[in-house]
């Protein structure tokens, strides 16, 4: 592989029951770069990342992630490699019974149960600062708005210090101006930790401001990639009924 991708994706296929999902995908993404994968709902968007983090394995085909072939590695190592991405659930994923506090410490004293409680609490703090949320670091989930809990899932993704951030629908069941804002925040927390992004969205403005780059999916496979004002150009009719009607405006 060569060595400036750091995500690579060759030929892969799921099925499911003999319905066939992914039938041709192919990937490549450099160090640093965002990528926004948009599809129809139900397309298999979700199962290609379930694939890239070895929660699914594949019929078929290969992914390398920092140069590995996770289908070579083995409990442990494949572990390792997971702390090293960071995945973004639709929900936030928050742990009800554990305070803001909580939550963000959960992931590091469960890779690591030695880590010391100065340093801990110096990076809860940080991470809470990043997503300016510092004020929520001892509230409960219930006391969130889903915005927050979105901002705060994010928050402890990032404890871990992942290299690659996956984000699954990252905007879904919020407003537009929640939308915006929790958009505008994956971009800041690429730029500034320097993090490879894919994000997995049907939302058009999430892809516009979060991605260097967008890739279509249909009919399982990747149709088309290219910069948000190169798609926006396309003639291609499944890639204009994604332009059609947005927040930004009416195309056609």
């Amino acid at each position: 592989m060569d060595k400036d991708y750091i995500i690579n994706i060759e030929h892969l296929k799921k099925s499911f029951n003999g319905k066939i999902v992914l039938r041709d995908i192919n990937l490549k993404m450099c160090r640093g770069e965002a990528i926004a994968t948009l599809g129809k709902s139900g397309t298999g968007k979700s199962v290609a990342l379930q694939c890239l983090i070895g929660l699914l394995t594949p019929d078929e085909g290969k992914i390398e992630i920092f140069g590995q072939d996770i289908s070579t590695l083995d409990y442990d190592g494949l572990n390792s490699l997971r702390t090293r991405i960071g995945f973004l659930f639709q929900s936030g994923a928050l742990y009800d019974s554990m305070s803001v506090r909580e939550n963000l410490a959960f992931p590091v004293l469960r890779n690591n149960s030695e880590f010391a409680e100065d340093e801990l609490n110096n990076r809860i703090e940080k991470r809470l600062r990043d997503v300016d949320l510092i004020e929520a670091i001892d509230k409960m989930p219930s006391e969130l708005s889903g915005g927050m809990k979105k901002r705060i899932g994010l928050a402890r993704t990032l404890m871990l210090e992942p290299e690659i951030m996956i984000y699954d629908e990252p905007t879904t069941g919020l407003d537009p101006a929640t939308t915006r804002e929790i958009s505008f925040l994956i971009k800041d927390i690429k730029e500034k930790y320097k993090i490879t992004s894919l994000i997995v969205t049907h939302d058009l403005m999430c892809a516009k401001i979060t991605a260097d780059k967008l890739v279509f999916l249909k009919d399982g496979v990747y149709t088309a990639e290219g910069t948000f004002e190169e798609m926006e150009k396309s003639d291609d009719e499944f890639i204009n009924s994604f332009f059609e009607f947005t927040d930004y405006g009416y195309k056609k």
